[in-house]
């Protein structure tokens, strides 16, 4: 085997290679985040290339989308697309003369050999081994056919795809993650590196890239683990032929990410989709935050920590290997930890796009709306557990009054007698108080309702609430009332009685 690279320090390259196929998922993510805290911690480089040659699958959108989606986490990338680096092109489908050349040189070195087998002999071959008790695989009936028989298959037409030939042995290597392993020869039959049409595999071209490209460690998830034998043995055959430096990258893989039920994470999973918590406005601090946690800690129960926190904490000796269950609930709650470091400046930076994209608030903000916002705003951020949800707790004071409105299912409560004679009380209280602010609002309504009309504070401000916000949970009412402004809260306490009447 070749040699297990000793590489330490500024001479670590790390690599995240991702390939552009629907939308970007949390446990792509969570592999981005290792490779980049591992390649910081270190002083080292952490590659992004993109593995793009699936014409059938790959798309430019989902290329954007991976670039862009990094960016707006912060994970920043030393060498690759927009970056460049001195081991170009980082896509795939830039480098396919490289991968041609390189197919061509194992098939001439005895590396690697045509096979012509049908797709239904090989499905007789996985039979026969079925039938005896073996392990399914290639029992490399091309790899041992003479020139003859070779020219002779040929002739015939036959297509030939490309195989590997696996050196006869067993495979062992220490795992960053998960210690010594070992796979048996008879798990790791000979693989096919190019198709009959001539385009080249993930087998070839991911071990080709690592090699020209430097790459000393590969942290990549747990169900990559049974291609690893491969990959050495192809480190092996790169070197022979003078592809790369040489030097074999040590692995380390991943712990899966499980979800309900108890089973892996999957693309179909809703909270497996990284654009589902940037629409709910999960802050980038807030999920990569939660996403280091699965499988990693930076000891001494920490849960909390920032990017560059983590890179200085970031251990390899401290991923677990043990499946990490995915907790939504937990994201959110770290998440809404996160919403509350933020100043009030940056708090209300951070919401804007969502109360625009409502309709709530001019692309450029007027001075009543940061008004309302700058002293709106600290009423909410306590409450907040996602960005969106803003927009429920701030529409009330933002809308355009014509275009307010009661929910639904509140109108009805609103329109019981006894929340009428909440409003008709409030409203006598309120057209006589001269002083507008939230503690003279508080205390003319807690003498008309709680001790004029009888009622519990719980069913004495409800009605007034809903009269006010539209909601029946609302950021402090009081507060709210005192924004809103005296004009304002009059007029939609005389419309509950209109609604009504």
């Amino acid at each position: 085997m070749s040699q297990m690279t000793p590489a330490n320090g500024t001479d670590i390259r790390v690599r995240f290679c991702p390939s552009p196929t629907g939308n970007p998922h949390v446990g792509m993510i969570r592999t981005a985040l290792f490779n980049w805290a591992f390649a910081r911690h270190v002083g080292g480089t952490f590659v992004f290339r993109i593995e793009d040659t699936d014409a059938a699958r790959d798309t430019q959108e989902s290329y954007l989308a991976l670039l862009e989606s990094l960016r707006w986490l912060g994970l920043d990338w030393d060498e690759g697309p927009e970056v460049g680096g001195a081991y170009g092109p980082y896509r795939q489908s830039e480098r396919g003369d490289i991968y041609a050349d390189v197919a061509q040189r194992l098939l001439d070195a005895g590396h690697a050999y045509e096979c012509f087998c049908t797709a239904e002999e090989l499905e007789a071959q996985r039979e026969a081994a079925r039938a005896a008790g073996k392990a399914p695989g290639y029992d490399r009936t091309c790899r041992y056919l003479d020139h003859a028989a070779r020219d002779a298959r040929r002739t015939e037409g036959r297509p030939a795809v490309l195989r590997f030939a696996m050196p006869d042995q067993d495979w062992e290597w220490d795992d960053m993650v998960r210690g010594p392993m070992r796979f048996g020869r008879e798990h790791v039959p000979d693989y096919v590196i190019r198709r009959v049409n001539g385009d080249p595999l993930y087998t070839l071209v991911n071990p080709v890239d690592d090699a020209l490209m430097r790459i000393t460690h590969v942290l990549r998830g747990e169900d990559l683990l049974s291609s690893t034998p491969r990959q050495l043995a192809m480190y092996e055959a790169l070197a022979d032929i003078g592809v790369g430096d040489g030097v074999t990258p040590r692995f380390g893989h991943l712990p899966y990410v499980m979800g309900e039920g108890n089973r892996k994470l999957s693309k179909r999973d809703p909270e497996s989709s990284l654009a589902m918590y940037r629409e709910l406005g999960y802050l980038p601090e807030g999920l990569l935050n939660y996403l280091a946690l699965l499988g990693w800690s930076p000891g001494d129960d920490r849960e909390f920590f920032d990017l560059t926190e983590m890179a200085r904490l970031f251990e390899i000796s401290r991923v677990n290997a043990s499946p990490a269950r995915f907790d939504l609930k937990k994201c959110t709650a770290i998440n809404g930890d996160w919403i509350r470091t933020l100043s009030r400046p940056e708090l209300i930076e951070r919401i804007l796009p969502f109360l625009q994209d409502a309709d709530l608030v001019a692309d450029s903000v007027t001075a009543l709306q940061r008004s309302i916002l700058d002293e709106a705003v600290p009423l909410i951020a306590e409450r907040l557990e996602v960005l969106s949800q803003a927009v429920g707790m701030l529409g009330f004071l933002l809308v355009d009054d014509a275009d307010f409105v009661v929910e639904p299912e509140q109108e009805e409560v609103l329109a019981q007698p006894e929340s009428q004679e909440v409003v008709a009380a409030s409203l006598s209280a309120l057209r006589a108080l001269e002083d507008w602010d939230g503690e003279a609002i508080q205390m003319v309504l807690r003498t008309a309702l709680v001790d004029g009309l009888g009622r519990k504070p719980k069913h004495a401000f409800g009605p007034v609430r809903i009269a006010i916000t539209g909601r029946r949970v609302s950021p402090p009412l009081f507060e709210s009332m005192a924004i809103l402004g005296r004009d304002r809260c009059l007029a939609r306490l005389e419309a509950a009685q209109r609604q009504v009447g």
